[in-house]
């Protein structure tokens, strides 16, 4: 199968049609390539303004370092991505822009304020403000500032050098030294940036430190007389005093102990009489005296009975004596305890007051003295400030301008222009929705296509049987021949006797079809009739030099006999029943039992029968005409007929039960088809057009 040459949105697009579309708009890409070619040309030659471009070269310093071993109030740039990142952003910001700005004094600068530039006498803003009416709006100073700060920024560009901490700075500029001066005045306004800012907070950081120094102060004072303060109206000596009066409570309790041991045991001498026994009074009391007198008891002295008794009631009565001062002693001891304990307790929480006191004073004075240290180290570091940056390489006067590339400009252009050119190539072809191949008619119609005709080179309609009579070798003649065997064999069992061609639409060649058809029948000894259909047009007088008085009308009005209206044509070989006049309908007069019986009558006397109809997508004739026919031949034109037209057509026969016996592609173009990529070939013929085209 031959490959497809439309590209429609459809259809698979192998690399090998899109090669040979491109090919065969080469002279259109061509032209694309010129027009933009040149427009490149006018642009990079005449159009654009020379730009200059110097660049100066920036080393971050992440580990700076310090005149004095200080703590720094404003630290130096960490060597992150991040922080990286940062500071090329810092280097453009609007703010160290505008700086630039009134450093080189660019607001009187034509190049970046557009207000100092010639307004152009024609552009889409002149030509909004002519179609609306309105006056050109005046900007105010701060909207100038800010439009040239803009445009500043526009031609700086600062760049960090991989896995490094430098940074290039670049400008671009009209003039050479104005683009040099931009990139080093932006690199010095830049470090002397680093340098205002830390001096800045450093000199913030004064004012802020020393009013937190006198504050600090004030409260150190305020700790130190609360001290004071208490200390004179509290009672507490000292704590070693208060230490002395726990030894000392504890001392008086331990006596409190042992004299309640002391009442206890006098108790005990005290809570007994004779008849317990005078050995067991005189063990208890261990009285010498009663233990004599025991043992003379025991020995039967009753005198010693009422000396023992005596003796025994002294030691009691000095007992209880001894109990009433040791009791009275505990009740002192006692009193004192809880006149130390009370003391001890009121002196223990003055104590803690005291001592938190003292710890708020301290740490007021421990802070006072670490922002008083502050406060020295940041006035002496005042003026001492360090950029974290420096220059390592100037930007320098360029030589020669860095822009526009003027190859480069007209090279893109070409190239461009080949796009372009290539895309409207496209374009064209998948917006071509004609037909160039037979196998694409019949992968359209599902129809056989019985003939591919070829152009007839011939100027007017009237050489055409001239031209198949005097070049019987010709292409078109092999392709006429070709065509006339494939309808004479569409039915084996009843060879077709009355044939029909119809197209979609006028000038598709289906009459020059017709009427080489006919002649080639003809030239097989068949006695052969043609029939003009299409009565509407009558364009059988474009062939023939023939004005006949009567024809098909008058035929089937009776007013002639069928073999008296046909005129015999010595170039056809064959009887033409020409259309004529009339005041009925074309489709009513096909429709008519008399245009049936005209075919019946013309089966008795022609061979073959060929009608040339009416085109079938204009006038309904073609459906009426093809219900009495016995082969139906649809024209299809090379490259002109549209697959929406082959459709339409075919439905159209298809509803009225009409089947069509095959499809012809005619008016097919040599050179085209092989500007289409077919080679020389269109179909099994093409041998004929390059060997015997012009014989």
């Amino acid at each position: 199968m031959q490959p497809n040459s439309a590209l429609s949105p459809t259809d698979d697009i192998s690399v090998t049609q899109l090669i040979y579309t491109l090919w065969r708009g080469k002279w259109i890409i061509a032209l694309f390539m010129m027009i933009a070619g040149a427009l490149g040309v006018y642009q990079a030659f005449e159009r654009s303004t020379p730009l200059y471009t110097a660049s100066a070269v920036v080393v971050l310093e992440n580990q700076p370092n310090n005149i004095v071993d200080l703590e720094t109030v404003a630290s130096g740039v960490s060597g992150d991505q991040a922080s990286i990142n940062t500071e090329v952003e810092v280097i453009r910001s609007r703010n160290l822009i505008s700086k630039l700005v009134d450093e080189l004094d660019l607001m009187n600068d034509p190049e970046f304020n557009a207000t100092l530039r010639d307004a152009p006498s024609f552009s889409i803003g002149t030509i909004r403000r002519w179609l609306s009416g309105s006056q050109p709006s005046q900007p105010n100073a701060e909207t100038i500032r800010q439009n040239v700060i803009t445009a500043v920024r526009r031609k700086i560009v600062v760049t960090n050098i991989r896995t490094s901490f430098v940074f290039q700075i670049t400008a671009t500029s009209e003039r050479p030294g104005k683009s040099a001066r931009l990139a080093n005045t932006l690199v010095e306004l830049y470090i002397q940036d680093q340098i205002d800012v830390k001096f800045e907070a450093t000199e913030q950081a004064t004012v802020w430190l020393a009013n937190r120094v006198t504050e600090l102060k004030s409260d150190l004072e305020a700790a130190e007389t609360a001290i004071s303060d208490f200390a004179s109206n509290s009672n507490l000596v000292s704590p070693e005093i208060l230490e002395g009066l726990g030894v000392q409570i504890k001392d008086l309790r331990e006596r409190a102990t042992n004299l309640r041991q002391t009442i206890a045991q006098l108790q005990s001498q005290t809570n007994f009489d004779v008849s317990s026994g005078y050995d067991l009074i005189a063990t208890l009391t261990n009285d010498r005296t009663l233990l004599q007198l025991a043992e003379q008891i025991s020995s039967g002295n009753e005198n010693a009975k009422q000396t023992f008794e005596d003796r025994l009631r002294t030691i009691q009565a000095r007992t209880q004596n001894e109990i009433r001062n040791a009791e009275n002693q505990l009740v002192s001891i006692n009193a004192l305890i809880a006149q130390l304990e009370e003391q001890e307790q009121t002196q223990s929480t003055e104590l803690v007051q005291l001592q938190q006191l003292e710890r708020e004073a301290e740490a007021a004075r421990e802070i006072y003295s670490y922002f008083l240290t502050r406060l020295g180290e940041t006035r002496v570091q005042q003026g001492i400030q360090q950029a974290d940056s420096r220059l390592l390489s100037p930007a320098i006067r360029p030589k020669a301008p860095s822009a526009p590339r003027k190859s480069f400009i007209v090279f893109i252009s070409l190239i461009l222009g080949g796009l372009l050119g290539s895309a409207f190539v496209i374009l064209r072809e998948t917006r071509n929705t004609s037909v160039r191949t037979a196998d694409e008619l019949e992968e359209l119609s599902g129809i056989s296509v019985l003939g591919q005709i070829p152009m007839i080179p011939a100027r007017k309609r009237a050489n055409v049987l001239k031209y198949l009579i005097e070049k019987p070798n010709s292409a078109a003649a092999e392709a006429i021949r070709n065509l006339r065997t494939s309808v004479l064999l569409s039915n084996i069992d009843k060879k077709p006797q009355i044939i029909m061609s119809t197209s979609s639409m006028p000038s598709e060649g289906k009459t020059t079809q017709s009427l080489a058809l006919t002649q080639n029948i003809s030239s097989l000894d068949q006695k052969v009739l043609l029939i003009e259909g299409d009565i509407r047009r009558r364009v059988f007088s474009q062939y023939f030099d023939i004005k006949p008085e009567h024809g098909i009308l008058s035929v089937l009005s009776d007013k002639i006999a069928l073999k008296d209206a046909v005129k015999r044509v010595d170039d056809l070989g064959a009887d033409v029943l020409f259309g004529e006049i009339g005041s009925m309908n074309a489709a009513d007069v096909f429709s008519s039992e008399s245009f049936k019986s005209l075919l019946e009558e013309a089966r008795k006397h022609y061979d073959t029968i060929i009608i040339d109809t009416p085109p079938l997508l204009v006038v309904p004739d073609a459906r009426v005409i093809g219900q009495s026919v016995d082969a139906i031949i649809y024209t299809v034109r090379w490259d002109h007929t549209t697959k929406a037209q082959v459709r339409q057509g075919l439905k159209m026969f298809a509803q009225v039960n009409l089947k069509v016996t095959g499809l012809v592609l005619g008016q097919i173009d040599a050179a085209g088809m092989k500007k289409y990529g077919y080679g020389d070939t269109y179909g099994s013929y093409g041998a004929y057009g390059s060997k015997y085209y012009n014989n």
